[in-house]
């Protein structure tokens, strides 16, 4: 497979974690880059040897120069998805877009339909897709191990320190500048759902709250920051000795510590958590996403789905029970346990090359195994090598947004197919 060319528009996290596996494979280079962050973008620059004159602040700088790569990876913050993927696409790049599409259907469309007019390659990010363990529990239920799924019960245990860091203190804390919860983090999950189910639900409700992360709960004599509270010895949440616990894990350094400094010493941690959002009391922040959700899904031949998504868990791999006419599935992202009721026999199937749950881990392999994919189907012009496209990825967004809005409102709200 020939070398595909990438241009980087956003070099958070998320865009650097796509950036570097993509390299690592050997079939990419990075061309290009587009952040606004001056440290980031400069170290990308050195990274990759990326040319100067192609190392831009601003998104609009690389749209306006002539298509200069294959692909083009877009890892901006939620909100600026739209403008690069529809201007790039525009452009010939195929894109890799980060997760979620947009935040509201109309900049979904108008992405989804700039792939489709420009017949681009196009892949959201949805990671879980690609995992070992997904590719082994989708092809039980392929090969009609457990007859007609009927039920699935599925849990997203978000954990409460991750939930701290990324929804109370972080960058998607806020509804109004990022997203609700279900989008901005379980559209994985919904998406993922619908992928094993092979369609979308007709009908949807949903109930959910911010019950815990609020003023309300904030214990008596609590300080606006955890460096000063009297409190932290006995508080799950404290940000001090969390962060320089990670500052000890090397493994940590690149999530979660690198979303709180670029610097990973002691005196550079303490500044962050002085005068930064990651050192607030989680009871005197501005968020306002929930912290647990619940969702039902109803399909059309009566199949039914319940998810939950809560804070208040240990951060482990998604748990999943599959319920079908003729067998069960029991999984834990790393093994399944297989119940045949023709049979009663049992066995335990456990999937190869699985790692750790959170982005710092690459999601249970996922991350990588998608850039692979997406690599090979811009190398080889085959978007049959990807497990959906811009159609299938907007639609698994309506059914987010179908449920949100039944959460908001109180209602049962059916999906158009």
């Amino acid at each position: 497979m020939s070398a595909v060319t990438l241009a980087l528009a956003g070099a958070g996290l998320r865009g650097q974690a796509y950036a570097r596996h993509a390299v690592a494979s050997g079939h990419a280079r990075v061309v290009a880059v587009a952040e606004p962050d001056r440290h980031r973008r400069e170290s990308i620059a050195a990274e990759f040897g990326i040319a100067p004159e192609h190392v831009y602040a601003d998104w609009r700088d690389l749209a306006a120069e002539p298509r200069l790569a294959d692909a083009a990876i877009v890892a901006t913050q939620d909100r600026m998805h739209v403008g690069p993927a529809v201007a790039y696409a525009d452009l010939g790049y195929h894109i890799l877009l980060e997760k979620p599409m947009a935040p509201t259907d109309a900049e979904a469309t108008e992405i989804a339909d700039a792939a489709l007019r420009n017949k681009v390659i196009f892949a959201v990010c949805h990671v879980l897709r690609y995992t070992p363990y997904t590719q082994m529990l989708k092809g039980l239920l392929d090969e009609g191990r457990i007859g007609r799924l009927v039920s699935v019960q599925h849990l997203e245990p978000v954990g409460w320190w991750h939930h701290a860091h990324s929804f109370v203190r972080g960058n998607w804390n806020s509804s109004v500048t990022s997203g609700p919860m279900l989008l901005t983090k379980s559209c994985h999950d919904i998406d993922w759902l619908v992928h094993l189910f092979g369609r979308t639900p007709q009908r949807v409700s949903s109930f959910g709250s911010l019950t815990h992360f609020r003023a309300s709960e904030r214990p008596p004599g609590a300080a606006d920051r955890c460096l000063d509270c009297p409190l932290k010895q006995t508080c799950p949440y404290d940000a001090e000795k969390f962060y320089l616990d990670a500052l000890a894990d090397e493994e940590q350094h690149f999530w979660p510590l690198g979303a709180i400094t670029a610097e990973f010493t002691e005196p550079a941690v303490r500044a962050a958590l002085r005068t930064g959002p990651y050192g607030r009391c989680v009871y005197a922040s501005d968020n306002d996403v929930v912290d647990h959700q619940v969702v039902n899904m109803e399909f059309e031949d009566g199949a039914t789905c319940s998810f939950t998504m809560s804070a208040f868990t240990p951060m482990e791999h998604r748990r999943t029970r599959l319920m079908g006419t003729h067998g069960y599935l029991d999984g834990d992202g790393h093994s399944v346990r297989y119940v045949n009721f023709r049979t009663g026999a049992e066995e335990t199937l456990t999937a190869q090359g699985v790692s750790g749950p959170d982005a710092g881990d690459g999601h249970g392999g996922g991350d990588e195994a998608l850039v692979e994919a997406f690599l090979a189907a811009v190398a080889s012009n085959d978007p049959a090598l990807l497990s959906s496209d811009a159609t299938q990825s907007l639609a698994t967004h309506r059914v987010v947004w179908a449920a949100e809005q039944a959460r908001l409102t109180g209602t049962v709200v059916r999906l158009t197919p």
